[in-house]
């Protein structure tokens, strides 16, 4: 007895599906069938893959290692298949990408158009979470592509820069900082570190950016609330119970509808790179080419039309090596930027 690549795609449905009913409808097969492949799997390991409870199945940590090779392999198939049939042939197939939640609002609408405009044969799913749940979402191959704040240069993973955003500090309009004038003047990082905040947990980019600069200041943020949401965050900031720091655009509407205000922050100015998450062990499709081009293509729109304030720097054409799908496998891949 071994395991087929059929049971991996079942296996893997279950997981998606959360439940081995959703995931019988999903594959248009009997529940019962798939319950037998799932104890074939676990008797041939010799341990448990599912645990089954009232609100569907997860997995055991037998069962995440089974799936994070079961998706590399599965991944490693459809590449191959592909590449079998002709690069040439247009573009097909899914294609999983993971955003930030402040990138999402503005990336997500314009490059699904993008994609279905240009590559009507690929189905682009886009998840969106904090910067720290993209990359461990990588790590486990649950997403084909992500979008995260800092560099990544670890065993399977690598990085490239799309572009770089000011960040600014921001609370209730009612709330001025005294000795701040207006908004959108200028405020020093002592300064800011010096009022409550409200910022994400240590495990995000933002986070990390923020406990760096004031290491570096040889000071201390005063950490009112630690939460890891960006709309709950500007939540209770407009609620008065604190401040916070995010990219201009992210809080954009507020600030024109008069519930929030911001600051400029300077020496130093905060800003982080933006940059492109991918796999340098999983082959890449034409597909996730197709979808890199359509980012790229994306990213030099949106900041001149209004799309995304507060961006510099943008990735030229020229240096947006991720362009080329033979960079986006591992012997080709270029190192962290």
């Amino acid at each position: 007895m071994s395991i087929d690549l059929r049971q991996l795609r079942y296996f893997i449905t279950i997981l998606e599906r959360g439940s081995l009913a959703r995931a019988a409808t999903s594959l248009n097969v009997a529940q019962p069938a798939l319950s037998h492949h799932v104890r074939n799997m676990e008797a041939y390991l010799g341990t448990r893959l599912l645990l089954r409870g009232p609100k569907g199945v997860r997995a055991t940590e037998a069962g995440e290692t089974l799936a994070r090779h079961a998706r590399t392999i599965l991944g490693q198939l459809a590449a191959a298949e592909e590449e079998i049939r002709g690069h040439e042939r247009e573009p097909a197939g899914d294609v999983r990408l993971a955003l930030p939640g402040t990138i999402s609002e503005i990336l997500a609408v314009p490059l699904l158009s993008a994609v279905r405009e240009n590559y009507p044969k690929v189905k682009l799913r886009i998840a969106e979470a904090m910067s720290g749940f993209v990359l461990e979402w990588m790590r486990q191959g649950r997403a084909d592509l992500g979008v995260i704040y800092s560099h990544v240069a670890e065993e399977g993973l690598s990085t490239s820069r799309l572009l770089d955003e000011e960040l600014v500090f921001f609370g209730r309009t009612a709330n001025d900082p005294a000795g701040i004038a207006a908004s959108g003047d200028a405020m020093s990082f002592a300064q800011l570190c010096d009022f409550p905040l409200i910022v994400p947990g240590e495990a995000h980019g933002l986070r990390h950016l923020l406990d760096a600069k004031a290491e570096a200041a040889g000071i201390s943020c005063n950490i009112a609330m630690e939460v890891d949401a960006y709309s709950n965050i500007k939540s209770l900031v407009e609620a008065g119970f604190g401040y916070s720091v995010l990219p201009l655009n992210a809080i954009k509407q507020e600030v024109a509808s008069g519930s929030l205000t911001y600051w400029r922050v300077e020496n130093p100015a905060l800003q982080r790179s933006v940059n492109l998450l991918f796999s340098v062990d999983r082959p890449a499709t034409n597909a996730v080419a197709a979808v890199v081009r359509c980012i790229y293509e994306c990213l030099r729109d949106l900041p001149g039309n209004g799309g995304w304030m507060g961006v510099a720097n943008v990735a030229q054409p020229s240096a947006f090596d991720l362009l080329d799908r033979r960079s986006l496998t591992g012997a080709e891949a270029r190192p962290t930027e």
